[in-house]
């Protein structure tokens, strides 16, 4: 059903080695999404050019710096050639030290914005290739070195050629990160309704809308400062919307587009401005909805390579939405109680292979049930609770996240609480009052309070299961707040249960 399809726009040379290279770049592109996932790192791209058989082998320092050095004078004079050594230029522009060496060179970007400008198709690809090449430096003073050329980039962004257009938006993109003046020139020189004219113009061209979804990513991983000036920009322009319309359920459209985009309305949902204005444009409903169909897929056995790096922004971005949502219009912009069902199937489907995926689905179903009691009694009616009991037992955060969904059906009303009893998490209790982690601890006399202090019987049965030593054990070896709560246990709620006494048994699983 989904698929990281790859992309198939690209005029080149046929054959197993094309091919291989479109293997390679999607590969790579997919290593940096994942890296964006795992760190949020900032992540540059670097177009292969699909016309050469096999990557160039690196070549030395010394002799790489001469090229460029060459090439440049030659590349001063007119002829039939030049397109050629232009090419050579791009080539050798792939090591560090040429590229520092070709922008210490007199007037070498005037050079380059001259071809990039020119009369010559020819000429004006392969000078936005040497370009792109030079965006692609780890070394930061080369990008507002290529200052001087960013508004014709921006200007070719109205072009007809998917691979120049795309050219120019991943250079742009690569630009952004390394200098907040870079940022500051390119919001100046109106890269934000460029972006957006961008994606209006070719929202049905999945490499464009993928190179505008990145672009747009990389500007949004901006500092306080800069996105305190970027966001309102952004969602002030039509941007928002179009970035809503990409994550459309298609399965022909490809998931690709979709990671980018849901990528940008994370980091717009991490501001307040932005998430407030992303809720008035429906993307809690929206991204809710994919992510119902995204766990549907995966409860149905569909472990499709690449759905988990469409499925964390999702995730991060939902959070954050809940986070502001107001709670009396909570059901109306979720939708339907699918949602839980959605999110402990990516829970436990992650819960091995991916376990920062599976914490974040819980954190989100966290969100989702701290107001909400419709959807606290959707996993009880679900019958969804007795799968998130058996998750205490593990760690990595995944248990203390658990544990607040649980804390938050029980504060609902004191019928759930006897439900929980009965389905087994007195006797979860007990074993992570025994745990090291001292917030887990604390987390389970929480919840131990409330149950206890529903019915009588629900007291006994935890006194049944040996919890009165549990909490005597915390009281004479515990410090602080474990120590008070279960002191204030056992002296209010627990001690006072005779063991002669008739009571009525809840039966545990």
């Amino acid at each position: 059903m989904w698929r990281l399809n790859r992309v198939r726009h690209k005029a080149g040379r046929q054959g197993d080695s094309l091919e291989e290279l479109r293997l390679k770049r999607r590969e790579h592109e997919k290593a940096l999404r994942q890296a964006r996932r795992d760190r949020q790192l900032v992540s540059k791209r670097l177009l292969l050019n699909e016309d050469e058989e096999q990557p160039e082998a690196s070549m030395d320092t010394t002799s790489g710096e001469r090229d460029v050095i060459s090439l440049f004078h030659k590349l001063q004079h007119s002829g039939p050639e030049r397109e050629v050594h232009l090419k050579d230029l791009s080539k050798a522009l792939r090591h560090p030290s040429a590229q520092l060496t070709f922008i210490k060179q007199e007037n070498s970007m005037h050079l380059l914005v001259g071809l990039l400008t020119g009369s010559n198709a020819q000429c004006r690809l392969h000078a936005v290739r040497c370009l792109h090449e030079l965006s692609h430096s780890p070394r930061t003073n080369v990008a507002p070195a290529c200052l001087p050329a960013t508004p014709y980039l921006l200007t070719y962004l109205s072009g007809q050629s998917t691979k120049f257009t795309e050219l120019c938006l991943y250079t742009l993109g690569n630009l952004c990160p390394d200098s907040d003046v870079v940022k500051e020139k390119l919001l100046a020189q109106g890269i934000i309704p460029a972006l957006a004219n961008c994606i209006e113009n070719q929202r049905h061209n999945l490499a464009v809308v993928e190179a505008v979804g990145f672009t747009l990513s990389q500007l949004l991983q901006a500092k306080d400062a800069a996105a305190e000036k970027l966001i309102p920009m952004v969602l002030s322009s039509s941007l928002p919307s179009h970035l809503l319309s990409v994550l459309t359920p298609d399965p022909k459209f490809g998931l690709a587009p979709a990671i980018e985009c849901a990528w940008c309305l994370h980091y717009l949902a991490c501001n307040i401005e932005g998430n407030r204005e992303l809720l008035a444009h429906g993307a809690l409903l929206q991204c809710s909805s994919l992510l119902v169909s995204l766990g549907g897929a995966v409860a149905e056995g569909n472990k499709e390579d690449g759905l988990e790096l469409l499925v964390c922004p999702l995730l991060r971005c939902v959070g954050n939405l809940l986070s502001f949502c107001p709670v009396d219009r909570l059901n109306t912009q979720v939708g339907d109680v699918q949602l839980v069902v959605a999110l402990c199937a990516l829970l436990q489907t992650y819960l091995h292979t991916q376990p920062a995926l599976a914490r974040e689905s819980a954190w989100v179903l966290n969100n989702l049930t701290a107001h909400s009691s419709a959807f606290c009694s959707a996993l009880l009616t679900l019958n969804l609770v007795p799968g998130l009991i058996q998750l205490l037992s593990f760690s990595q955060g995944i248990n203390t996240m658990i544990l607040r969904v649980l804390a938050n059906i029980a504060h609902k009303k004191k019928e759930s609480c006897v439900q929980l009893a009965q389905l087994g998490l007195l006797s979860a209790l007990c074993a992570t009052l025994k745990m090291a982690d001292q917030e887990m601890v604390t987390l389970s006399l929480e919840v131990l309070f409330m149950l206890v202090v529903s019915r009588p019987q629900v007291a006994d049965e935890f006194v049944r299961h040996g919890g009165v030593s549990l909490l005597e054990a915390i009281q004479y070896n515990s410090e602080g707040e474990m120590r008070r709560r279960a002191a204030y246990l056992l002296e209010h709620h627990l001690l006072s249960y005779s063991s002669d006494c008739p009571v009525e048994n809840i039966p545990c699983s």
